[in-house]
């Protein structure tokens, strides 16, 4: 077994962390939060109550994951990148939380925002200091704001070329009817 670290100056409130999972200085992780095995939770980082984390997650430093974050596995969020979860924020009104979800292996660059709502798809990638405002497909290369699809990506993270092939690590993709991209067997 492998205990999770929970550094000394954490506010760690949840009783729902996984194995091996890291959380560093000055992080809050309030009660209803549930954080999988192997996650590492940077300096700074603040979990609400209805968050998830899946396993072998990354959370770099300054990010807020607000009450309505999904994050699945091998999911990497960069430093400061901002998730909403209202679209017309008022003081002291109750307000329809949208949720966010954020599919297995996706990556978001630092300083991004992620505006309620959206999902985005399983190994795509969202480029530093974009907007995202709508749902992004899976294997998708987004960035700018608004954050606009700029290409495809590998599950490697490599930008795959015009064949939908990845120079990188030779892995070939497909794409379908409705523009969606799959790994060739």
């Amino acid at each position: 077994m492998n205990p999770p670290y929970i550094h000394p100056t954490a506010d760690v409130q949840s009783s729902h962390i996984g194995e091996g999972t890291r959380i560093w200085q000055h992080c809050v992780v309030l009660e209803g939060a549930r954080i999988g095995r192997d996650c590492n939770l940077c300096f700074n980082v603040f979990v609400e109550n209805d968050v998830v984390v899946g396993n072998e997650v990354t959370v770099k430093s300054g990010v807020q994951l607000w009450d309505g974050v999904e994050l699945e596995d091998k999911v990497s969020v960069g430093p400061n990148a901002t998730f909403t979860n209202d679209h017309h924020p008022r003081s002291r009104q109750v307000f329809e939380l949208k949720r966010t979800l954020v599919i297995q292996g996706a990556s978001i660059g630092a300083n991004s925002t992620i505006v309620g709502g959206v999902t985005i798809g399983a190994w795509a990638l969202i480029g530093a200091g974009s907007v995202v405002t709508k749902d992004v497909p899976p294997h998708t290369l987004w960035y700018g704001n608004p954050a606009r699809q700029q290409g495809y990506v590998c599950t490697c993270g490599e930008r795959l070329n015009e064949h939908l092939y990845c120079t990188s690590c030779g892995r070939n993709y497909t794409q379908d009817n409705n523009g969606i991209i799959k790994q060739q067997p």
